[in-house]
């Protein structure tokens, strides 16, 4: 993909002829996913759902416009193909997520599709035939706000979709995610049994695309960074804390039960417990996303009986996590004693942290700067299907996309110009190792 940018660090595009077209094929794509998926505010792309199965459809025609090969897998994925002269060859794969979280951005996890499907549709267009086939997935089910559990797309890829998880019951409708990923089409037998759908040693790397969800690219002025891990967690989508309902000026606070000052406490103590790992040197982010008392019981004047809240522990160290775990679980139990309360879970989420391939993350950085980009190693504070890729044992790498305002909000702000420097970067790389 030669040439040379404009100038070292500037976040412009390679100075292709083509490059202006692909451009405004990426640009179109864009639109047309937020024409079809937007909900008035920002978009509702929704997991194994209608919006969902819109963009893929999108992706679909588009790539099959472009003369590639379109199919969905035993998981209701859309795999594009670009076929290679020695198909025995593993194959280089790439792509990211359609879903979003309700009134999401239009970039989060769609920019990595279009990505791929614009390298594979130049390559196609300029009649350059790889080595290695290449193939492009749209992946469903990537978003955890809507069945609690993350990766579902991909996860089924590799049988690691449990009963639990396709019991997991929508947070709107209260539909099994087994029956939703059956109306997308997906063999749930297939799945539920914890068949494979992907041979793992049949896939050479994965490569994945995505938009800095964080401001450290922005902070830095960077147009791309390069992905060297990513943090896993522990969730519970619902902790219950029940005391006692009573009048609030009628019991003296000794003979209290009251749910929202025993949750307080508990997560200005968790605050307390984050602050002295980080000193320790240890990667840690907590989070405590929704809170709050039952609207229909509530009142100014009543002591609250029950609170409920979502618990979230993100690190890159698994025993990061089980630590921080296990001082959750304690402190719960000693406020329930001292406060006359009592803490109830929902099913315990995870997902594996997973380091990046050394050799993978070097070719990226290598193509970066064959391309004259600036670029920033970093690791992933957010999850991304690349976890379950390289912790499936295949060599998985990411390249992030300077965004403005974060994510999983309407106000993303990825420029076209990060975004096709980010697509120069992956195309240099999976032709380096296609050919």
């Amino acid at each position: 993909m030669g040439g040379a940018v404009a100038m070292m660090g500037e976040p412009a595009i390679l100075e292709r002829p083509l490059a202006r077209r692909e451009s405004e094929f990426c640009e179109r794509l864009f639109a047309v996913l937020r024409h079809a998926t937007g909900d008035g505010v920002g978009i509702t792309r929704e997991s194994f759902g209608t919006g969902e199965t819109r963009a893929l459809a999108v992706v679909e025609r588009a790539a099959r416009d472009a003369g590639l090969l379109t199919e969905r897998d035993a998981g209701a994925n859309l795999v594009v193909t670009l076929p290679g002269s020695e198909p025995d060859l593993p194959f280089l794969a790439c792509g990211s997520h359609l879903d979003s979280v309700p009134q999401g951005g239009n970039f989060d996890g769609a920019a990595g599709v279009i990505a791929g499907l614009a390298v594979l549709a130049g390559l196609k267009r300029e009649g350059r035939r790889p080595r290695r086939t290449l193939k492009l997935y749209g992946l469903r089910g990537e978003e955890s706000a809507w069945f609690g559990r993350a990766y579902m797309g991909s996860s089924a890829l590799f049988g690691r979709l449990t009963a639990d998880d396709l019991a997991a019951p929508h947070a709107v409708t209260g539909r099994p995610l087994g029956d939703c990923m059956r109306a997308a089409g997906a063999d749930v037998d297939r799945i539920s049994s914890g068949e494979p759908l992907l041979d793992a040693q049949r896939v050479a790397a994965w490569i994945e695309l995505h938009i800095e969800q964080g401001p450290v690219l922005v902070a830095r002025d960077r147009p791309v960074g390069i992905v060297t891990g990513i943090r896993g967690n522990i969730r519970h989508r619902r902790v219950e804390c029940r005391g006692e309902a009573g009048h609030s000026g009628a019991v003296p606070r000794a003979l209290r039960q009251d749910s929202v000052f025993a949750t307080a406490e508990l997560i200005t103590h968790l605050d307390s417990h984050w602050r002295a790992l980080l000193e320790q040197g240890r990667d840690l982010v907590v989070t405590s996303g929704m809170i709050g008392t039952d609207p229909s019981e509530h009142a100014l004047a009543r002591i609250p009986g029950k609170v409920g809240f979502s618990f979230e522990a993100r690190s890159e160290s698994r025993q990061t996590l089980e630590d921080f775990y296990g001082l959750f679980v304690t402190e719960c139990r000693d406020i329930a004693t001292e406060r006359g309360v009592q803490f109830t879970f929902d099913r315990r989420l995870e997902t594996s942290p997973a380091v990046m391939d050394a050799g993978w993350v070097q070719r990226l950085r290598d193509a970066a700067s064959r391309l004259g980009l600036p670029d920033e190693p970093m690791a992933s504070g957010a999850g991304h299907d690349a976890a379950v890729f390289a912790n499936a044992g295949i060599p998985s790498a990411m390249i992030f996309v300077r965004n403005d305002h974060g994510s999983h909000n309407p106000h993303e702000a990825m420029e076209m110009s990060d975004f096709m420097a980010g697509v120069a970067v992956l195309r240099e790389a999976l032709v380096q190792a296609a050919w």
